[in-house]
């Protein structure tokens, strides 16, 4: 029986979440403020821990990044905020996901599943090597790319390329780098393909109200950054 560490101080919301996971035949622990959070939370086994981002005493950001320090424990995020900003700080302190108040419970079951399964805890990822960037997560071996809890679908350049981003987070890579990493060294296709791919990829995992995961470098070729 998977276990789940809830840490929200709203009681009310609390004891609708355990009842609604002990439903579903999860065993749950609960914590209403940051410091006692953090304490079970590194006393205690989980297989997921559901984090709110406001909290007395040690705000949600802070909890996860001490968890962080010491343990892989994958954390979902809950917040009432909605802002990009927001959600890019979870997840820079080390959140798998997040989740935006007020939510359906099958919104949240969905998004538990979908981080058991990213993370290993699901037999359909085990032994998977995982880039993690931003809310993108690729699963290597299966060649799966999501985007929250997601499948995206991609050809097999699409992967090729978006994996050659991953391995290279934050390096300017050329047009002819790309090339030979997407296509081999012995192709005799343009390098403007590149471009055309890299907007392919862009239409399947941009949002349009957020930066494009890859950046153009002008006169160079593109990057990933942190």
């Amino acid at each position: 029986m998977k276990r789940i560490l809830v840490i929200e101080d709203e009681k009310n919301l609390s004891r609708f979440i355990e009842l609604e996971l002990k439903y579903e035949g999860y065993q749950v622990g609960l914590a209403y403020d940051g410091r006692g959070g953090l304490e079970k939370a590194l006393n205690e086994d989980w297989d997921i821990i559901l984090l709110d981002l406001m909290l007395p005493n040690l705000n949600g950001l802070e909890v996860c990044r001490r968890i962080r320090q010491v343990k892989a424990i994958p954390i979902v995020m809950i917040t009432a905020r909605d802002s990009v900003m927001d959600r890019v700080s979870g997840l820079d302190s080390g959140a798998d996901d997040y989740i935006v108040k007020p939510f359906a419970i099958e919104e949240l079951l969905a998004r538990l599943r979908a981080v058991f399964r990213r993370s290993g805890n699901d037999e359909a990822a085990s032994n998977q090597t995982t880039y993690h960037y931003r809310d993108i997560t690729v699963l290597k071996e299966s060649r799966q790319v999501f985007k929250l809890d997601h499948e995206i679908e991609v050809t097999k350049r699409e992967y090729d390329l978006l994996l050659a981003f991953l391995e290279n987070i934050n390096i300017v890579l050329t047009r002819e780098v790309l090339l030979n990493k997407v296509w081999g060294y012995d192709t005799e296709v343009e390098t403007n393909v590149v471009d055309v791919y890299v907007r392919y990829l862009r239409n399947k995992i941009d949002s349009p109200d957020e930066d494009s995961y890859i950046q153009t470098v002008r006169g160079t070729g593109y990057v990933m950054r942190t």
